[in-house]
């Protein structure tokens, strides 16, 4: 992930949710210094944990983090993924925007690599789409290549991406192909979506560099695939689940596209533990 924008990001979402001041925290611990611990209560694989430590420097320069994990690691239930020591009140401002954070991308990263592992054909690369929560993008996609798979376009001018709509204001997938063309220039690919053996081949004769069979069953998928030129990739996409994944493997196409890899990742399941000394002896607390 690029440093800059993270910091960018966790400083948006921290005024979001600080606002003018924790009128809990502050007001009850002051200064007192304490001790958290973030732990795991799934299995799964990390992804995001760098949002601890640069998260709560942000807060303040002075908090120390340890972490007992590294990025892209199994993590199981129980196990204890960070220790963050420092003022109580910055701890507890900065708990949940990290936590929401560190579920939201280790939960993408736990299903990315379930996806990988029920498709089990490492000939065909696993990957993500635009399907990506608002403002989130460069953290769901940096979780997906952390659970194992790979980043279609981050965005509309990363390539060119011809669906039936563009097609339709044509007419024909040549002249779409022809002016996304002479439009982008060299450096840009252009990728056709065809749902049929005829729109394949005008893809084809148009030298698409990329094209996709969408909602296209298992069956088909090898079949256009066995048709297509070696010098084109070929995708996968559109109606394929976790169950029916298996069912691809062998079919020779070199990508999957998954939607549902950023769109319908459950949370994965993180808490916050507290430990701080007080007159009457060390507290903890289970956030």
């Amino acid at each position: 992930m690029e440093r800059l924008q993270l910091k960018q990001m966790l400083t948006h979402f921290f005024a979001e949710d600080i606002g003018f001041g924790d009128v809990s925290a502050d007001g009850i611990f002051g200064e007192k210094k304490g001790t958290a611990y973030i732990i795991a209560k799934q299995s799964g694989v990390l992804a995001g944990s760098q949002v601890i430590d640069i998260g709560y420097r942000l807060l303040n320069e002075q908090i120390q983090t340890e972490l007992f994990f590294k990025e892209g690691e199994w993590v199981h239930s129980g196990a204890v993924l960070a220790k963050i020591k420092g003022p109580v009140s910055d701890l507890l401002k900065g708990e949940r925007v990290i936590l929401n954070v560190l579920q939201r991308m280790t939960g993408i990263a736990t299903l990315t690599h379930e996806a990988v592992q029920r498709l089990a054909d490492p000939s065909i690369t696993i990957c993500d789409t635009r399907k990506t929560t608002p403002g989130l993008r460069m953290l769901e996609k940096y979780a997906v290549k952390t659970g194992g798979g790979k980043n279609h376009r981050f965005g509309l001018s990363d390539g060119v991406m011809i669906k039936d709509n563009h097609i339709a204001a044509c007419g024909s997938i040549r002249e779409a192909v022809e002016k996304a063309r002479a439009y982008a220039g060299h450096m840009v690919k252009i990728e056709v979506e065809i749902e049929s053996e005829t729109q394949l081949k005008e893809a084809i004769d148009a030298k698409a560099d990329v094209i996709m069979f969408d909602n296209c069953s298992p069956d088909d998928v090898k079949r256009f695939k066995q048709m297509t030129p070696e010098t084109i990739l070929t995708e996968a996409s559109g109606g394929i689940t976790l169950e029916t994944l298996p069912s691809y493997r062998g079919t020779g196409v070199d990508l999957i596209s998954l939607g549902f890899l950023t769109h319908s990742a459950p949370a994965f399941d993180f808490s916050m533990n507290m430990e701080f000394s007080h007159k009457g002896g060390a507290t903890h607390v289970t956030a």
